[in-house]
């Protein structure tokens, strides 16, 4: 079979999918959702210090935000599908809300603290591939979809480097309650975005389909019985898996070589402004063809400035370093046109609700992978050694999908 190749003959540009009003307002509400997603970790995180001394159950307290994507991804998958998606769009944010308006309480215990963060973990892959499917309804599956769910990518990296900037500042004035009661008002407040903002549509497929978790896990195994489908949920969670083994070590990396808190936290922001700025440039200036030119290429050369940490670099080639792999992660520009003209629309919801849940958890398996591995040999050489196995792992998917040409116009 032919490998991929170009999905549409010219691009849109960011500017036409902010033209679609009900884009704008569940543009909006993410933003919304995600600062107080990004917010409530680092609040709660205080918290759980504060009462406990313990760095590890501080620790869980963003743990514990990426844990749970795999059982909503797969036991609640089917929700995406079987109900009306502003209704579950907007159900879940008041979820969220009112389980961090529970930690507002006063005297509230840990262990109910930790297990109220685990709830929105749970729902939140439900809300991702509710909402990416429901771009479809609103932009087309073209390039205005493309540029949609990049936008929406842009958008949480973005809200990421602001929500520790305005948590900390958050912090300084007011108690860690204050602010997670400052969350819960912005899921409140995203809900409201998206009952008033957006239209009713029905659900894609027959909600009297059996119990809940049995959809689920049946509407998976249509999934992965396609073999293009299989490949393409390869592709989006091979790279990123190992791609966030160098962020993950960071900590102890910079701890080794004698940075100071500044130099950390640039260091971290480097991987997220990389993936803005690419991301920026190929949907600004490529078109679709090019895109999906780049897909399969960029996905294997994102590992590659990993190796650059068998050197031990300074501060500022690490910084160059950590720019460069997050330039990789604007391959997802042509996957998703790839993977939406694959799927059947009655599963699209719960396929990109498992897709945004195998993202997580492989991102979340991949760091503590890493982390057991600097506990036996030198941190850098951690680091390069995921780039090795990344390009490997990244070659080999990327060569299954040329031989099982899962681009779109297989479908």
């Amino acid at each position: 079979m032919p490998a991929p190749t170009e999905p549409l003959p010219g691009g849109v540009g960011y500017l036409a999918v902010f033209a679609v009003r009900e884009f704008r307002a569940v543009f909006v509400a993410h933003v919304m959702s995600m600062l107080g997603e990004v917010v409530c970790g680092i609040a709660l995180s205080v918290l759980v210090y504060r009462a406990t001394g313990s760095p590890l159950l501080s620790a869980l307290a963003f743990a514990f935000a990426l844990l749970p994507y795999v059982v909503g991804g797969t036991l609640l998958s089917a929700v995406a599908d079987r109900y009306p998606a502003r209704r579950v769009l907007v159900v879940c944010d008041l979820a969220s809300a009112a389980c961090v308006a529970t930690m507002v309480v006063p005297g509230a215990p840990v262990w109910l603290l930790l297990a109220l963060r685990c709830v929105p973990a749970a729902i939140s892959p439900v809300f991702t591939g509710t909402r990416a499917a429901t771009l479809s309804d609103i932009l087309g599956e073209g390039d205005l979809f493309v540029l949609g769910r990049s936008v929406i990518r842009l958008s949480a990296q973005g809200a990421q480097l602001a929500g520790f900037a305005a948590g900390g500042l958050l912090l300084t004035a007011v108690s860690p309650r204050a602010v997670l009661a400052i969350t819960a008002a912005s899921f409140v407040g995203s809900a409201l975005v998206l009952r008033l903002g957006t239209r009713r549509r029905p659900a894609r497929a027959d909600g009297r389909r059996g119990a809940l978790l049995g959809d689920s896990l049946r509407g998976m195994r249509q999934l992965f019985a396609v073999p293009r489908i299989r490949i393409l949920f390869l592709l989006s969670w091979v790279p990123p898996t190992f791609v966030v083994m160098s962020e993950a070590l960071l900590t102890p990396y910079s701890d080794r070589l004698g940075f100071d808190s500044t130099g950390l936290g640039l260091l971290m922001c480097g991987m997220p402004v990389g993936a803005i700025v690419s991301e920026t440039l190929a949907g600004t200036l490529l078109g679709p063809a090019g895109r999906a030119r780049l897909t399969l290429v960029v996905a294997v050369v994102c590992m590659l400035p990993s190796l650059g940490y068998v050197f031990e670099p300074s501060f500022g080639w690490a910084l160059a370093l950590q720019v460069a792999t997050g330039f990789g992660m604007s391959y997802g520009l042509g996957l998703d046109q790839w993977f939406v003209a694959a799927v059947p629309e009655e599963l699209r919801g719960r396929a990109l609700t498992v897709m945004a849940a195998g993202l997580m958890t492989a991102q979340g398996l991949g760091m503590a992978v890493a982390g057991a591995a600097a506990e036996l040999a030198p941190v850098h050489l951690v680091v390069a050694g995921a780039g090795v196995c990344g390009t490997v792992g990244s070659l080999l998917v990327v060569a299954r999908v040329r031989r099982g040409g899962a681009g779109p116009t297989e479908t």
